[in-house]
């Protein structure tokens, strides 16, 4: 073994080229890739920010395909660390957002294949919701979003408990346009920091 080594190093004594070769060969395939990422990260960005989604597309979508879809337009609006934790054990939570203001959005996402003609979202959705949005995941904002419709109860509790529930005219709203989620809800809370253009 020990013979092989010096063998080996003997070699590269006698063919200096070939270190420097391999080494730049090393340093070119490095930067194609770095070089990649940051396209792809300038491609991701340019998407985001011209995401738009009509109606008819967000009601063909299979549930997690709107949980990130939503998440995607919290994406779009200026939270890049936006993530989705939809899923067995998300404690009510589909996607997580931290906006340029430092308030942590929760939200709840039910998808209505139907749309306004599915299932109207009721009161037990926004009670476990309710139960773990500030408690369990310390959110600022709690939101509940469907592209379907809440019933009456529901939005008397979401009412009383600082819930904010996103319907279907809102969401076709808030999909199609440019215009942030909190700038579209009302009473949300006061911005933890200052925004980075002010």
């Amino acid at each position: 073994m020990w013979s092989l080594v010096i063998g080996a190093l003997r070699w590269l004594a006698a063919h200096p080229w070939v270190p420097v070769v391999l080494l730049s060969i090393a340093a070119v395939a490095v930067g194609v890739w770095v070089h990649r990422r940051r396209e792809t990260a300038r491609w991701n960005q340019v998407r985001e920010r011209g995401l738009r989604y009509a109606m008819p597309q967000i009601d063909a979508l299979h549930h997690r395909q709107f949980e990130e879809a939503v998440r995607d337009l919290m994406r779009r609006d200026g939270c890049p660390e936006a993530i989705r934790v939809g899923g067995a054990g998300d404690n009510g939570a589909d996607v997580k957002a931290t906006d340029p203001f430092g308030r942590l959005w929760v939200i709840q996402c039910k998808h209505r294949r139907a749309g306004l003609a599915g299932s109207a979202v009721g009161t037990p959705d926004l009670h476990v919701l309710n139960g773990t949005g500030r408690p369990v995941h310390n959110g600022d904002v709690v939101v509940l979003v469907t592209n379907g419709r809440f019933t009456d109860k529901a939005v008397a509790f979401a009412r009383s408990q600082r819930l904010h529930l996103v319907d279907r005219h809102l969401l076709a709203q808030w999909a199609a346009g440019a215009t942030p989620l909190w700038e579209l809800l009302g009473a949300i809370p006061s911005p933890r920091r200052p925004s980075s253009g002010s």
